[in-house]
């Protein structure tokens, strides 16, 4: 009893210090929570299977059983269907079980998500040898706002691969956190400063279930610390097909401290993120390892890591090998993991990645709480910034997750090559081109972000071919201009009445009474040019730039012919008082008495939100600083929903413009003066929208129809749908990334990992006798005056090996087209074979190449080292090049 009692102090003070005390006071608070459900009447059991899975987000025939139940209610709860079972009452519950149309048509609904969840779909029915199943790893998770454990683009976009992998029938496991708190809710003080709120988010009436033993007891993994432990349970949320783990730390067994490490999404310092990286990557691996025996779900052959968060999986992985059965060393364990493991990066700039101090890594990773097997030293390695300007007292977990993955990508065209050039420093001297990050183009679930009407009008204009299996766009060319028109005004005019509703609840949450709010309800018009913004307020995405010159804003706002209007939302997050700046900046514009009826600005963006602003919206606005914007998803999601794009080129829409599909602003990308760039920027949106958007939207025909501006959005529909989908993404992970992962693991792991074990040894022998590599000469025959396109000329290099054979090498000619300083521009490489071998282990290798190409020729030969355990043979960052360039 005495230490309980301590216990209880301890936590009283903590409460009185963080400053929580007046909230709680001296009321008596529970020492365990639990949730009382409705005991439903027999033949409306199938409700709650319903409820169980959160397909429902995304299938809205789910929704039509529950609203038809009780549609108040169902609108009331935010069409969760957990939360509308705890409230509905039993009266209704008992009339709706009497009524025999009622009872069948639930049934109907549960034998469809239980064909849904068991037919072969896409991944059955492709070619052998795709991996068993595929560990998907994530810090957040945008599935439903029912389930808040997302603050933007990467949460969203983690929840669209899993839905889409479930529609695809891919095996994928996802693992994240279950944070208490979620991300922030947000409302305004009345001076338009962004005020944030942290309601709890409670496992028991979320669509969660724990996940239990043999025995019923529910499970719980647990990470060792430094003179402590950290436990989490384990939940479960069944996403479609796919089973999403989420850890949560708040639990009996840990102290007041390590129960809060699961409190909120990117809270708190650097030691308590890292506490939850290392809780989702080392003790994700340990309840993957839980469920998959408990339940029979195939191990993983694949883990894949969406941003560095979750790095340290490896390092656990790298754990389990060594001290598991195989006794791996610490070398050929990591080769073991780094064939199986993926890394997407999302982060265009060094300052957007998670660094941790070395001697705080080392720390947590060292002395005590050190593993056998599994030296700090080697640990540290993983994420030194061992390269030119990088920091040595600083632990980098995307360079972490880079050296643990061999297959690493961006998520858009751009990005990749951003991505190359950022992280070349662990690949020095070798070209960005070189660099092994490869794109993938993120994509959007469409039945998640289609509206409704847009989803009907498919279906009933091109075939349940589009929205259900998402494949043949080019049916929607027979869709009448006169449909489409109407479809979406429908939707413009439901995006006014909605955002009214908002307006007014954030007018009042400011401090403002109903007799000052009458303006309301003339605010936006249905019939009026709608454009669109709606993410997160770093700088760099710039939601004020449409503000630069206010008084031109105000003009294209008011114009009496051509008006347009503004819908603007997103949250900064808490420590960024830039981003609140900028928000306030907004909100005081859009106060003003004149325009407030033309520019809006909601509070608490999310999901729900955006259901209905993207389809709303005629055009969707996106002024990043270029290159900073990775992918970006929202231009998606309106397109989706025939809005037109307005965007500086970066991200996804520098890959997809095409000059028909929306617009492009003009970039000042080469000024270095970002206020002058700023400037010139806003100018070129002022003039785009005025001389192009707002004349092309207001252009009508005598029957009232913007033709032009249809044959825009057919032709975005036609070419960016089939695009834009994340099944089109899911795919090719599976094909670029996961498959040839799988078959790369296997091939290490054959035989008591008899090529892991080969691969490193070699490796180390190859880094040892690097520096004696060396190509020593070259010549070319065939080269004379007037050569010709389509003649073939003979290169020849001389390469000494020094301690290593002809086989541990490749040999190339780099060759192609070159600029006025002799840099070859997109080359091409020839494999060059040996020839003869001579004393000293001196080797001539040839090729023969032909010139495709006129104008400007070069070539340089170079040596990479070579072995069938590498994905790639620039690989190891290791190369040599001639020692005298001129042949």
């Amino acid at each position: 009893m005495a230490g309980g009692g301590n216990h209880f102090c301890k936590n009283l003070r903590l409460l009185q210090d963080s400053g929580n005390f007046a909230r709680y006071g001296c009321r008596m608070r529970a020492i365990r929570r639990f949730m009382v459900r409705t005991v439903l009447p027999a033949g409306l059991e199938p409700l709650e299977e319903l409820a169980g899975n959160l397909r429902w987000a995304w299938h809205p025939a789910t929704g039509d059983v529950f609203a038809a139940i009780d549609a108040e209610l169902w609108n009331a709860s935010g069409h969760d269907p957990a939360l509308f079972l705890s409230e509905v009452s039993a009266q209704r519950l008992e009339e709706v079980a009497a009524d025999g149309g009622m009872v069948d048509w639930i049934a109907r609904s549960r034998d469809d998500l239980r064909a849904y969840l068991s037919k072969p779909s896409w991944y059955q029915h492709r070619e052998a040898g795709g991996p068993a199943s595929i560990a998907y790893f994530s810090p957040e998770y945008g599935i439903a706002a029912a389930l808040p454990q997302y603050s933007g683009g990467l949460g969203i976009l983690a929840g669209d691969h899993l839905k889409a992998a479930s529609d695809l029938g891919v095996p994928i496991i996802g693992i994240g956190l279950f944070y208490r708190s979620g991300y922030f809710r947000q409302s305004l003080s009345r001076d338009g400063w962004q005020v944030e709120q942290y309601p709890i988010s409670d496992p028991y009436s979320s669509p969660l279930t724990h996940l239990r033993d043999e025995h019923g007891t529910s499970v719980k993994v647990r990470v060792d610390l430094p003179g402590r432990s950290l436990s989490a349970r384990v939940w479960v949320a069944h996403v479609g097909r796919v089973p999403l783990l989420l850890l949560d730390s708040d639990v009996e067994e840990n102290a007041l401290a390590e129960r809060g490490v699961t409190d909120r999404l990117y809270g708190g310092g650097a030691e308590h993120r890292l506490l939850q990286e290392m809780l989702l990557g080392i003790g994700g691996v340990r309840a993957i390892r839980r469920y998959c025996a408990i339940t029979g779900f195939p191990e993983p052959e694949v883990f894949h890591t969406n941003e560095g968060h979750a790095g340290f999986l490896g390092i656990e992985r790298i754990r389990e090998l060594v001290q598991g059965p195989a006794a791996l060393s610490f070398a050929e364990a990591l080769e073991v993991t780094r064939a199986g493991t993926v890394f997407t990066t999302h982060t265009p700039v060094p300052a957007g990645i998670d660094r941790f101090p070395m001697d705080v890594i080392e720390q947590h990773f060292g002395g005590a709480n050190a593993h056998d097997g599994l030296p700090v030293s080697s640990v540290l390695a993983l994420g030194a910034e061992d390269f030119a300007d990088g920091d040595p007292a600083t632990f980098n977990m995307a360079v972490m997750g880079l050296r643990l993955a061999q297959r690493a990508n961006g998520v858009s065209m751009l990005h990749g090559s951003v991505s190359r050039s950022m992280f070349a420093g662990l690949w020095p001297g070798f070209d960005a081109a070189d660099v092994p990050i490869i794109s993938i183009t993120n994509g959007v679930h469409a039945p998640t972000w289609v509206a409704r009407p847009v989803q009907e009008l498919a279906r009933e204009t091109v075939g349940p071919e589009l929205v259900d299996e998402l494949r043949n766009w080019e049916g929607i060319a027979h869709v009448p201009d006169e449909r489409m028109w109407s479809t979406k005004r429908a939707l413009r005019e439901e995006l006014v009445h909605r955002a009214r509703r908002q307006l007014r609840e954030a007018w009042l949450a400011r401090g403002a009474s109903e007799a000052e709010l009458g303006w309301i309800d003339s605010a936006l018009d249905p019939d009026v040019l709608t454009i669109g913004f709606a993410r997160r307020v770093p700088s760099y995405k710039r939601l004020t730039l449409m503000l630069r010159d206010p008084d031109r804003l105000r003009q294209l706002l008011l114009d009496p012919q051509r008006p347009m209007q503004l819908v603007v939302a997103g949250k900064a997050h808490p420590a960024d008082d830039g981003g609140k700046s900028l928000i306030q900046m907004l909100v005081q514009f859009a106060d003003e008495a004149d325009v407030r009826h033309r520019l809006v600005f909601l509070p608490d963006y999310d999901m729900a939100m955006a259901s209905w602003l993207y389809p709303g919206c005629d055009v969707w606005l996106n002024t990043p600083i270029r290159p900073l914007e990775a992918s970006g998803t929202s231009g998606m999601k309106a397109a989706l929903n025939g809005a037109l794009n307005l965007s500086i080129l970066d991200g996804w829409w520098d890959e997809w413009f095409d000059g028909r599909n929306g617009w492009a602003i003009p970039t000042a990308q080469d000024v270095d003066d970002p206020e002058r760039r700023d400037d010139l920027e806003a100018r070129a949106l002022y003039d785009v929208i005025e001389q192009s958007v707002a004349p092309t939207f207001y252009d009508h025909d005598e029957h009232g129809l913007p033709r032009e501006w249809l044959g825009m959005v057919r032709h975005t529909l036609q070419t960016l749908g089939p695009k834009v989908l994340a099944s089109r993404m899911v795919r090719e992970y599976v094909e670029r990334l996961y498959v040839p992962a799988a078959q790369a693991a296997r091939e290490v792991s054959a035989d008591h990992y008899a090529l892991a074990r080969d691969l490193a040894a070699w490796k180390d022998v190859v880094r040892q006798a690097w520096s004696q590599v060396r190509v020593e000469h070259v010549e070319v025959s065939g080269v004379h005056a007037g050569l010709q396109l389509g003649a073939e000329i003979s290169i020849r290099a001389y390469v000494a090996l020094g301690d290593l054979q002809s086989d541990d090498v490749i040999v190339e000619v780099v060759y192609g087209r070159v600029d006025a300083d002799d840099l070859l521009v997109e080359p091409r490489h020839a494999v060059m074979v040996p020839v003869e071998g001579y004393d000293g282990n001196r080797w001539q290798f040839s090729v023969d190449i032909t010139m495709d190409d006129n104008g400007p020729f070069g070539y340089t030969v170079r040596v990479l080292p070579s072995h069938a355990g590498l994905a790639s043979p620039t690989e190891m960052g290791l190369r040599a090049l001639p020692i005298n360039p001129t042949p």
